[in-house]
C-alpha cells in the first residue's frame, strides 16, 4: 500500500507514511476503545516502527504514541496520500 489515494488496513502501512483514519471496523470493546483514545474517521495517523518481530506497531496519532497488535490495526482502515 503504497500509492497515492488507496485505502487498506492500517497493519499493512509502510513506517513513516502518513495516512487518514478511514473507519475502524467492528463493534467490539476494543474498537470502542480505539475511538474514545481518538482514532476516529479524518484522525491523521503514522507508523513509527514495529517491534523486532513485527507485533505490536507503534503509532503516532494526534500528537502522543500509540502501540497496537497488528490484529488491532488490521480493523483500522486508512487511506494514503492525504
Amino acid at each position: 500500500m503504497q500509492k497515492p489515494s488507496e485505502s487498506g488496513s492500517l497493519d499493512r502501512l509502510p513506517s513513516g507514511l502518513t495516512a487518514r483514519v478511514v473507519s475502524v471496523q467492528g463493534s467490539s470493546a476494543i474498537a470502542r476503545r480505539l475511538m474514545e483514545m481518538g482514532v476516529v474517521p479524518g484522525a491523521p495517523i503514522r507508523v513509527v516502527r514495529a517491534a523486532p518481530l513485527g507485533d505490536p506497531i507503534q503509532v503516532c496519532l494526534r500528537d502522543y504514541h500509540l502501540a497496537l497488535r497488528r490484529v488491532e490495526a488490521r480493523a483500522i482502515t486508512v487511506l494514503v496520500g492525504i
